[in-house]
């Protein structure tokens, strides 16, 4: 809702959330844009205002969403009322002749729209997380996942950031609550941000290597087992943690 005046924008859509347990949840949502407490605009009407600014002609716009013309025009007009200004305008002379387009007011309504649905759709995604790379004496730290997705398989210790924390916070958290071992970031080892390198949605992962300055090695958290493996002897790994590790290897050879 509207606050002081402040215009509100959004559309239908989908939030995707993670529960504790690892499992993902859809949200499905609808939101309009409003002024001062007053409707002004709903996802149908922005789509409309869309068509008449890349048509240039109602009657085109309303034959491309599948609606008469009759019901296009009361459509602009409403808008026009509630805004308190026309939302479009017709040239009458010149090259544009004919042409049908949005007032500078139309335009402004649907940048507020668009840029308040662009907002509720990143809410959803991508998610920062955080992995790590220890290694020792020939050996990589892995810990056996206890929670899908990949339960039972083996991945780098790591997790999502949390709200108010840094990525480096976060990679030593994780990593202490995973595997009961404090350590100490040497260096960046890069950023993965496939779309599909994790099945619950779209996550970036920020990959640092660490050394061991402390704590005892012991699964925990949502890890069943953490220990490390002979390089040579890497199991199959969750989500593109083969690639991160395998390109870990080949800029340290």
């Amino acid at each position: 809702m509207s606050k002081n005046g402040q215009t509100n924008a959004g559309a239908g859509g989908l939030l995707r959330g993670r529960a504790d347990c690892g499992a993902m949840y859809d949200v499905r949502f609808k939101t309009w844009l409003e002024k001062g407490g007053r409707f002004i605009l709903s996802a149908g009407k922005a789509e409309l205002l869309h068509a008449v600014e890349k048509e240039g002609n109602i009657r085109a716009a309303a034959k491309k969403l599948g609606i008469s013309y009759r019901h296009a025009w009361e459509m602009l007009l409403r808008v026009g009322k509630a805004a308190g200004a026309p939302v479009i305008k017709s040239e009458r002379g010149g090259k544009q002749k004919g042409n049908t387009g949005l007032t500078f007011a139309g335009r402004e309504l649907l940048q507020a729209y668009d840029s308040g649905k662009r907002k509720l759709e990143r809410s959803s995604g991508p998610w920062l997380t955080v992995d790590g790379i220890i290694e020792s004496g020939g050996k990589v730290l892995l810990v056996k996942r206890g929670r899908p997705p990949f339960e039972g398989r083996y991945a780098l210790p790591g997790g999502f950031v949390e709200s108010g924390e840094t990525v480096e916070s976060a990679v030593l958290r994780e990593i202490l609550e995973e595997t009961g071992l404090r350590t100490r970031i040497s260096q960046l080892a890069g950023v993965y941000s496939d779309p599909k390198r994790d099945p619950r949605g779209h996550t970036v992962s920020v990959v640092y290597e660490l050394k061991v300055i402390g704590g005892k090695l012991k699964g925990g958290d949502d890890a069943a087992e953490a220990k490390f493996f002979l390089i040579s002897r890497i199991p199959p790994l969750a989500f593109d943690h083969d690639k991160v590790l395998r390109e870990h290897l080949a800029r340290r050879k």
